[in-house]
């Protein structure tokens, strides 16, 4: 399916929870936020009609998200039901690793594919600055089980912060060398009121060369991929590095997802805050006519570039 300026669309991020047992400085109040009520939460059998759906007009990767997906409820049975549908070819997951160690084994039998895991610092008592709770030891331990459990490749999100973690980058990079991750630098992106400034702001390219002034060269890697990172590989490194750089680079001209949240908007863009009720359309009796059509529509209505307005959700509430 292609989208008004010829982006093929098959990828759909699922939030399955806006509910998440840290408070990350980037992402979440301290307090944290309102959540929605249960009834108010897509039901398992309503997020899995809307995919089925999906996969109708092109949809064949999926990725779990929330909030952190692994503090809902069944989530494993739901992974296994989501599995079974056919037209499925990649399903992959977003969490913050806390609850990873628990569950590794029993997502990967259930037919989950890969991971990925928010990791802001390799220090621990900067990691609890920033998470505000949860410990740096069960986040390794959780990579390391996925790891083992055969949810590969794991990919490592850092989101780089001036300031704040960025005396890390050379502590990342240099753990390239040593596990066989891919660990990718995100540009601090301004979403709800999560304090971004441009203090703290600090580009890919940035990152890349504070690497090669103190690391190693980085040498180009092409792989198969889905999404905006750039590859680099250190000389004899056992993983990957990767840059993602949503402000200082164009990469809305390969933008090929939707975002459905956990009580059912479907967001065309992550910055933007134009949304469809699709919960309210489905809960009104909609056939699966309307239902797609209402996707195609989405799609239909994705911008060709970032919005100058901030969305003003918080990235909990929108999915990861």
């Amino acid at each position: 399916m292609k989208d008004n300026f010829n982006r093929n669309i098959d990828y759909l991020r699922v939030s399955v929870t806006d509910r998440c047992n840290l408070r990350c400085i980037y992402c979440m109040p301290q307090e944290g936020i309102k959540f929605v009520p249960h009834d108010e939460i897509l039901r398992y059998e309503e997020i899995l009609k809307i995919i089925r759906i999906a996969t109708t007009i092109g949809i064949s990767k999926i990725r779990i998200t929330g909030g952190e997906p692994l503090v809902r409820k069944d989530i494993v049975s739901f992974i296994e039901r989501l599995s079974k549908i056919q037209d499925i070819k990649d399903m992959a997951m977003t969490t913050n690793g806390t609850l990873l160690k628990k569950y590794a084994k029993d997502l990967y039998e259930a037919g989950l594919k890969r991971v990925n895991v928010s990791l802001d610092s390799l220090d621990e008592n900067k990691f609890k600055t920033i998470t505000r709770s949860g410990s740096l030891k069960d986040v390794l331990e959780g990579i390391e089980q996925a790891y083992k459990a055969g949810l590969y490749p794991i990919k490592i999100n850092v989101v780089v912060m001036k300031g704040i973690n960025d005396d890390e980058i050379e502590k990342f990079a240099r753990w390239s060398m040593e596990v066989p991750y891919q660990i990718r630098f995100i540009e601090f992106m301004p979403i709800g009121q999560n304090n971004w400034g441009k203090e703290l702001f600090i580009s890919g390219e940035e990152v890349k060369q504070k690497i090669e002034n103190t690391v190693g060269s980085l040498i180009p890697v092409e792989i198969k991929k889905s999404g905006p990172a750039e590859y680099f590989i250190l000389e004899g490194a056992k993983g990957l590095l990767g840059f993602i750089s949503p402000l200082s680079a164009h990469i809305c001209t390969r933008c090929n997802r939707l975002r459905l949240t956990a009580e059912g908007k479907l967001r065309p863009c992550l910055f933007s805050d134009r949304e469809i009720d699709l919960k309210r359309i489905l809960r009104s009796g909609a056939s699966e006519d309307e239902i797609r059509q209402i996707l195609i529509k989405a799609i239909q209505l994705k911008p060709q570039s970032l919005s100058d307005n901030r969305p003003l959700r918080a990235m909990s509430t929108i999915g990861g």
